[in-house]
């Protein structure tokens, strides 16, 4: 039985209805639905946060356009894709990709001279197309303006000799939305934190602390003070940071840290337990070193963590040179791994060491934790490698033990802390053991004794030499953090490590978290690749043509059939 035709007119006017009112809905509605399994198009609620509150424009130029290598095509791809998500969130976001390459050459020296103020500089990039080697400049930076202000986000993370570029390139887009909520927090700031870093107890000296200050600086107001010349530590410190005491810091002085923590103060302590250096163990035979006498040992007890007086040797470490004989009067020397210097890596899959590369640490001690009466969580940053265990004191320190090579079997105790992160309510130290006197002259100075803090954080460090910095004894210049003098090259986890801690404490948004994003890297078999690749290409393009044209005959064949019965 046929269909009246004013039905199937009907039928087709009602599907084209359809079509209409669901365009018409999606041009007023947008969703989307991230089915992958690590979540990679989903924007964290923290960053929605921070990107909806831009209230002025806030412009962004990405100097990634043009064409690219598969790598970076998928870098470029990944960086609209997260700013189209942002304007999306927030109209007042805008952006433009633009080539620096492309221009007269006046033109060209005009954004060279520009960039590089900004200090942006390009990297150079080698691919094939196919018919030759092209070789191009590409800056891989986005550059946001936001009412007066300037912020250079890096988009690509750094590559070192040996790296695979494609785990680089997957690494920089697992990081892209941290990059820019962080960049957009910072902007956005009205009120630049404020960071103390102590001094009068031997802590490291600010030509020390220089590129670290600095870098803290590009955002917030940093200081140095002795605590000496402090009544107490007001609240508007928002972070305070002991780099490296070496003497005994007197109880007014721990009153005035443990009552900044009562109050939700925030510190990171970066202890040394023994005063060790390679000139020491030079100097003698052998060394053996002696505690340093903080006075802070029991403070930290009383917070949750314990520095053991030991040194943790591992086999993941860096090297150091020794004279290996004489080429005329001149020393040779070769690099020996030196089990003293650790080279940590990042294991833990927390916000401020995840995705980081590895820390050299410097004579570092184990952290155990200790039972607390307040509601503290302890989280691990830091650890050795299964590869290590410790020496406790006394230690005799030399030189000797290069001549033989380490048994690995004598490294079976591992993964020892060395930096702990606590978050809670702590319990002051001075609870129940003020004197009489002392409490009088709090009264007179209208102080109040807290003897349990509200929410406040604390990061504890058994090495402080890792995020100092070196001196040129011959021009003077500063290396910057985590530059290994011996093996001459950079670290780059320690300086991420330390700046992370300093971020983490800082952050009320809570934007680090999303470093913790991760973009698994799904790799092909290159070899099969190869073997299959005519078949798949078939599959791809020639499958779904003769697909089509089979149903395009089957079609035309049972339609003349149909008819001609």
């Amino acid at each position: 039985m046929k269909m009246p035709s004013s039905n199937r007119y009907l039928q087709l006017l009602l599907v084209v209805a359809i079509v209409f009112l669901i365009n018409v809905i999606g041009s007023f509605i947008y969703t989307e639905f991230d089915l992958t399994d690590d979540n990679r198009f989903t924007l964290s609620e923290n960053t929605k946060k921070i990107v909806s509150t831009a209230g002025d424009n806030m412009s962004i130029r990405v100097l990634l356009d043009g064409e690219f290598p598969a790598g970076f095509k998928r870098l470029q791809s990944s960086v609209l894709d997260i700013l189209n998500k942002f304007r999306d969130i927030n109209p007042n976001i805008v952006f433009e990709f633009e080539d620096p390459t492309v221009g007269s050459v006046k033109e060209l020296e005009q954004k060279k001279k520009l960039l590089q103020e900004d200090n942006i500089i390009p990297i150079s990039l080698s691919y094939s197309d196919g018919i030759q080697l092209v070789q191009k400049a590409v800056f891989p930076f986005a550059i946001i303006n936001y009412r007066q202000k300037k912020y250079i986000v890096n988009l690509l993370e750094e590559q070192k000799p040996g790296d695979d570029e494609e785990i680089i390139l997957n690494k920089s887009v697992a990081l892209l939305e941290y990059k820019f909520a962080n960049a957009f927090q910072k902007l956005q700031s009205e009120r630049p934190k404020n960071v103390l870093f102590t001094q009068g107890n031997g802590e490291w000296e600010e030509s020390q602390t220089f590129r670290l200050e600095s870098e803290i600086r590009r955002f917030h107001r940093v200081g140095r003070v002795s605590l000496d010349t402090l009544m107490k530590l007001d609240s508007t410190i928002d972070l305070v940071i002991l780099a490296g005491p070496k003497t005994p810091m007197t109880l007014q002085n721990q009153f005035k840290l443990d009552q900044y923590v009562m109050n939700g103060g925030k510190i990171i302590w970066l202890i040394d337990k023994f005063p060790v250096s390679l000139d020491s163990i030079n100097k003698y035979k052998f060394y053996v070193p002696e505690d340093i006498a903080t006075g802070l040992d029991d403070m930290l007890f009383k917070y949750g963590v314990r520095i053991m007086p030991d040194l943790i040797v591992d086999l993941e470490c860096s090297s150091i040179p020794q004279v290996v004989g004489m080429s005329g009067d001149k020393p040779q020397t070769k690099l020996f791994p030196w089990v003293y210097h650790m080279a940590a890596a990042s294991e833990i899959q927390h916000p401020v060491v995840k995705n980081i590369d590895r820390v050299n640490l410097f004579f570092p001690s184990t952290i155990d934790t200790v039972k607390t009466e307040g509601n503290v969580k302890k989280t691990m940053l830091l650890k050795s490698s299964k590869y290590s265990r410790s020496q406790l004191s006394p230690v005799r320190l030399s030189f000797e033990i290069l001549k033989v090579a380490p048994d690995p079997s004598k490294f079976n105790d591992g993964n020892r802390p060395v930096a702990y992160l606590l978050e809670g309510e702590f319990e002051s130290f001075f609870k129940n053991r003020l004197t009489p006197e002392f409490q009088s002259m709090l009264d007179r100075i209208g102080v109040k004794f807290k003897d349990k803090s509200i929410p406040a954080k604390q990061i504890v460090i058994s090495d402080s030499d890792f995020a100092k910095n070196l001196i040129n004894t011959t021009t003077g210049d500063t290396e910057d953090i985590g530059y290994n003098k011996w093996e001459r090259r950079f670290y780059k986890g320690n300086k991420d490590f330390i700046l992370n801690a300093v971020e983490y404490m800082l952050d009320e948004n809570n934007i680090l978290e999303s470093r913790s994003k991760e973009i698994k890297l799904r790799l092909l078999d290159t070899v099969r690749t190869k073997q299959e690749k005519s078949w798949w290409q078939f599959i791809n393009v020639g499958l779904p043509v003769l697909l089509l044209a089979l149903f395009g005959f089957a079609y035309q064949y049972f339609r003349k059939r149909r008819y001609s019965s």
